[in-house]
């Protein structure tokens, strides 16, 4: 199971990149679990200084920007093999 956590205070742009993660992780039927993290401490632990930012499996794979639908598929496509 992918482990996906979205960062962030919880703004619009965060609620974006969640929406995303989960349409596509929805499309391509892959098991994953999607976790909001809102604690500046958290965030700033994963090098991320502007949000949104987006983690598959531990590795910070977008921030500061909302990621294309595309660009999360290859992600997630990628975390699994």
């Amino acid at each position: 199971m992918l482990k996906i956590k979205v960062l962030g205070p919880g703004c619009a742009n965060c609620k974006r990149v969640e929406q995303i993660a989960r349409s596509e992780v929805e499309k391509l039927g892959v098991a994953a679990e999607i976790e909001k993290i809102t604690d500046y401490a958290q965030i700033m632990a994963y090098g991320v200084m502007s949000t949104p930012g987006l983690v598959i499996d531990g590795k910070v794979v977008a921030y500061g920007r909302i990621p294309t639908n595309q660009e999360v598929t290859n992600w997630l496509i990628a975390a699994q093999n």
